[in-house]
């Protein structure tokens, strides 16, 4: 066996150069194809031990021939097998072709499929590589299967899928299991990507694990601590709060203070050493009487402000949650110019007309950290948004190239991205953290890492996988305030 790849994302172009750079080490590439129809095979076995028939659809490249092998090897198990191509097979190509005359089995078009009761569908139409919107005909056949609900085990990818970016072309099978090789792609892991993939399993086909790796640059990965668990602060007997840092969160008015709360309290517990809500002086009272570890200070102005920051331990800030949008939050992130800073909610609204103006203030070493939802991200950074051609990767890299800063593009895929080309697709976050305020925590946790000394892109990745965490561990019907309770540090 080769080497295990767990955290590894290749693309289809990469996975493709993998290949490739396999058969010219002298690699049997006919072998890998037998190796993937296998695993195909027994998966499908596994799961539907009492299938009526499997429908088994090749296309016309090696997805296909992956296919021809798990028919063939399904018909040797003395299971009811049924082959469908798409276009002419005689006109198959090197491996696939072999595979095709290996099987020995005449198959029938895409087209003359019809659903029946106890079906299992193996689809081996196009796997992770297709770049285009699929044809009339298999679009046709997607919606068929579809309505029928016929189980689908996917080879590689569920056809219709972008590899690359976890797009829809067209239309795309929903699969209940979806096989791949070696490692997986970006597409099953983005939305929808990751749910039409149903349950994934990876399987390893003998290319050597060097082979793989020498083909990415690894700037594309899922994230997990062990992209950065060696830039979390270290415990030691001596830290004092001073040295854990001090994190600074703004309130807004005195009927929009809970929003600061929960990312002050969020803060707090993801490690920062003190934490004080800069609040306006008529909402000091109603801040009061929730805090007891969280400090308070009034903030009316950015004379106020200015003076403040006049002391050089207050060196990150959130500003965002429940703020207000507008001229005054502007010229308080003007001046916070030098200090780290996260920017959420309101704070990313305010510079929805000036986008550049926030932009050109934080140059140099990435101390900012933005966290857009889709609307949000579409206020920065209209153009990107608006590029059909881009992934959810593609937009946050470009994002964090123009802003100079660590993004976090939030959603059930959310990517973070750094200016130096780095981006991470996180995956931990159950359904239920979609909820009221969740942002603000979030926030809140990524200040209190910034505090730490974390960098930005770190304090970025790591915040987002312990908020998922959190997540779990307070449940299912989780409010905000039970989830900012629930923040742990690494």
């Amino acid at each position: 066996m080769s080497e295990r790849l767990p955290d590894l994302l290749l693309t289809p172009a990469e996975m493709a150069a993998a290949d490739r750079a396999a058969a010219a080490s002298g690699i049997d590439t006919y072998g890998l194809m037998e190796k993937a129809g296998a695993a195909v095979a027994a998966a499908a076995l596994r799961l539907y031990p009492g299938a009526q028939r499997f429908a088994v659809f090749c296309g016309p490249g090696n997805n296909g021939g992956d296919g021809y092998v798990a028919a063939r090897l399904l018909w040797e198990s003395a299971a009811p097998v049924e082959i469908f191509h798409l276009g002419d097979p005689n006109r198959l190509k090197g491996d696939a072709a072999r595979a095709k005359a290996a099987c020995g089995r005449t198959g029938q078009d895409i087209g003359r499929y019809a659903p029946r009761q106890g079906d299992v569908v193996i689809d081996g139409l196009f796997g992770a590589g297709l770049a285009r919107d699929v044809p009339s005909d298999v679009a046709d056949l997607i919606g068929k299967v579809g309505k029928a609900g016929v189980a689908v085990v996917a080879i590689d990818l569920p056809s219709g899928l972008d590899g690359r970016t976890g797009a829809v072309l067209g239309a795309a099978f929903r699969a209940a299991h979806t096989v791949t090789f070696m490692t997986r792609k970006p597409g099953h892991l983005l939305m929808p990507g990751r749910e039409l993939c149903g349950r994934l399993e990876i399987v390893d086909i003998g290319i050597p694990g060097r082979i793989v790796r020498a083909q990415t640059n690894g700037r594309v990965a899922e994230n997990t601590p062990v992209v950065w668990r060696s830039a979390m602060p270290a415990e030691q007997l001596e830290t004092h709060k001073y040295k854990r840092g001090h994190l600074v969160v703004f309130s807004g008015e005195a009927s929009k203070t809970g929003a600061a709360r929960m990312s002050a309290m969020a803060g707090l517990k993801a490690g920062a050493g003190l934490v004080t809500i800069a609040a306006p002086t008529e909402a000091l009272a109603a801040n009061s009487a929730h805090l007891t570890a969280v400090m308070l200070h009034a903030i009316d102005d950015a004379a106020a402000l200015g003076h403040w920051l006049e002391d050089a331990r207050l060196q990150t800030f959130i500003l965002g949650p429940g703020f207000g949008i507008g001229k005054r939050a502007r010229k308080f992130v003007s001046l916070l110019r030098d200090r780290r800073l996260v920017l959420d909610a309101d704070g990313i609204s305010s510079f929805k007309d000036d986008p550049q103006a926030l932009f050109t203030l934080f140059k140099g070493e990435p101390r900012l950290v933005l966290t857009p939802h889709d609307g949000e991200f579409a206020r920065l950074f209209p153009d990107i948004a608006a590029d059909k051609g881009a992934g959810k990767v593609d937009k946050a890299l470009a994002a964090a190239s123009r802003s100079n800063a660590a993004i976090i593009y939030k959603g059930a895929d959310t990517v973070i991205a750094s200016p130096d080309g780095r981006a991470l697709i996180n995956t931990n976050a159950p359904v239920w953290l979609a909820t009221a305020g969740s942002g603000d925590v979030l926030a809140g946790i990524v200040g209190g890492l910034l505090a730490q000394g974390l960098p930005a892109f770190e304090a970025a990745a790591a915040a987002v996988w312990l908020h998922g965490e959190a997540g779990h561990r307070a449940g299912k019907g989780l409010t905000a305030e039970d989830l900012a309770a629930q923040v742990l540090p690494f």
